[in-house]
């Protein structure tokens, strides 16, 4: 894969030397930095300077990362940190059902090597089971801090391309994706059809869009009150709201109704078991009456025949 294109108009980039590419259109140069593809033009990075800092501060606080090549290797079935267990064991139980359910479906039926984007992919645990799976992994996302961002490839043992850059605007040449995984990240698009179409201009025509580990509610209006809590949260803690960029921040069943129609898309939605307390959860908020609670799932697209 790595056939790398302007993120702006979308021309082949030129080799500038061994860690440098070139728009033969209008002559901006991509640079490899830390081993990281920099994709972002200087404005953008301006753009996203603030939901970056604020970002990288809450995770930062919340004890996210360590300096042991261990402990990324061992995620997402162990948090040696052992501050956030029950959220990685979440995340354990949805790549589990993704490998079963979605991707060695899709590795029997090439019987080949993927070609995969990780989209949101963080400090690259997705990127790095997928490539020890033997797959051609890119893994995208706008951090590159070493703790929690695409910096933290140098823990892993198998290489895969750590990309600097916006959903909405891949470095990638159209039609060269055989899986591309929105690694619960989904709900930080802008847009999420716009993020989607995206996705899909890269994707090959038989490829598979998977959607893991974004919040899902049957009513918008508990997605909408689990934004105000949270941004109460963050300003109570951190003094700041998180809320520097526009996001959609959840999914409902009926957004993803009409992302299908809009994009020629079938959804085939998989629920992983994640534990009794877990499934108890919505009847416990409507014996309280709370809000209904986030769902989680992975959600496999192909496109209509």
């Amino acid at each position: 894969m790595s056939v790398f294109v302007c993120p702006t108009c979308r021309s082949l980039l030129q080799d500038d030397g061994p860690d440098a590419m070139r728009c033969p259109e209008d002559g901006a140069v991509f640079t490899r930095e830390g081993g990281i593809w920099r994709f972002l033009r200087p404005e953008r990075a301006n753009y996203f300077g603030q939901f970056i800092a604020e970002y990288e501060a809450v995770r930062r606080a919340e004890g996210r990362g360590a300096g042991d090549p261990a402990y990324y290797r061992a995620l997402p079935f162990a948090d040696t940190t052992g501050r956030f267990r029950t959220d990685w064991r979440i995340r354990a139980k949805s790549y589990q059902a993704f490998v079963r359910r979605a991707l060695a479906p899709l590795e029997r039926l090439r019987r080949r090597p993927l070609a995969v984007v990780d989209l949101g992919a963080g400090n690259g645990w997705l990127s790095y089971r997928l490539a020890a799976r033997g797959h051609q992994v890119i893994a995208v996302d706008l951090l590159t801090n070493p703790f929690d961002g695409l910096g933290a490839s140098i823990y892993y043992d198998v290489a895969f391309t750590p990309v600097q850059a916006e959903f909405d605007y891949l470095p990638l040449e159209r039609d060269q994706v055989d899986l591309a995984v929105f690694n619960s990240s989904l709900h930080y698009a802008t847009d999420a059809g716009a993020t989607l179409r995206e996705a899909l201009r890269v994707m090959r025509r038989d490829g598979r869009l998977v959607v893991m580990d974004s919040p899902i509610y049957h009513d918008p209006a508990s997605g909408a009150q689990m934004v105000r809590e949270r941004e109460a949260h963050f300003a109570a803690r951190y003094g700041f709201r998180s809320d520097a960029l526009p996001h959609v921040n959840f999914l409902t069943y009926q957004k993803l109704g009409a992302l299908a129609e809009a994009l020629g898309l079938k959804w085939r939605i998989i629920r992983p078991f994640y534990g009794l307390r877990w499934a108890l959860r919505p009847l416990r908020a409507r014996l309280r009456g709370h809000r209904e609670p986030a769902q989680f799932a992975v959600i496999v697209g192909e496109r209509r025949a």
